[in-house]
């Protein structure tokens, strides 16, 4: 597919801010939904100021931390697991933002930072992952200064389903999909500690549908239409699955 042909697909006038990014850098550094849509999405609840130090947890291949220090002129500490940093190096030093963006290797419960260090800590697409331990909160905000800023995006349901899997998307189902909650709980699991207030926590806007239209333009770019993430969103048909945003202060 050329690349005017997959920036079509990927035209959403929800996202002006990602849609000064090429359709081609988004897609061949996928890991999931669109994270600068997400992070997009997020920042709209969790402004953020030039100069700011955030910390994205869980960064993947660094486009959302390229992005939020292009947009929105922070330096973001973009830390992952799974990628290793010469390579999202790489990225951020062709996207012009190596004074702004370190790539960090890291685990999620072993984060080589001090204490009181951030303004804000961002996760997109992989809080859940790690962010479901009860515990977790109580570790993670001793890295942010008093008054600073938690904002997640991630996969999730309108409710707690009663019931696991939800019957109509039993054949598409993975374990792992257990770890997929609604805004509701990601409230309550973050205010039964008493170490935040959560500003928001609702279902992205649209969610499912980007979701969908994102998978769609991935799986033709890459010649297998209808890959079995796609068939489970359109099983689905927004009656459950979206994605969660949840904002906190601490």
């Amino acid at each position: 597919m050329d690349d005017a042909e997959l920036a079509q697909l990927l035209k959403n006038d929800r996202y002006p801010r990602s849609a000064g990014y090429p359709a081609r850098w988004m897609v061949d550094a996928s890991m999931g939904p669109n994270p600068l849509w997400q992070a997009e999405a997020l920042i709209e609840h969790l402004p953020l100021q030039p100069g700011q130090r955030v910390l994205d947890l869980g960064c993947g291949t660094a486009l959302s931390s390229i992005f939020l220090a292009k947009e929105y002129g922070v330096e973001v500490w973009a830390t992952d697991l799974w990628i290793q940093p010469d390579e999202n190096l790489r990225r951020i030093t062709e996207a012009g933002v190596d004074d702004q963006v370190h790539p960090i290797h890291a685990e999620a419960h072993a984060l080589p930072y001090a204490e009181n260090f951030f303004d804000a800590v961002i996760s997109i697409g992989a809080y859940h992952y790690f962010g479901t331990d009860d515990l977790y909160l109580g570790y993670l905000t001793r890295f942010l200064k008093p008054g600073g800023r938690l904002g997640i995006s991630l996969p999730g349901s309108i409710d707690e389903p009663e019931t696991l899997p939800p019957p109509h998307l039993a054949s598409y189902w993975k374990w792992d999909f257990c770890a997929w909650h609604s805004p509701a709980w990601w409230r309550h699991h973050w205010e039964k500690t008493g170490l935040v207030t959560v500003e928001l926590a609702d279902r992205l806007p649209h969610s499912w549908h980007d979701w969908l239209q994102w998978n769609d333009a991935c799986d033709l770019d890459a010649g297998t239409p209808g890959r079995e993430e796609a068939q489970m969103l359109r099983a689905d048909n927004g009656r459950t699955l979206g994605l969660t945003r949840v904002i906190a202060r601490t």
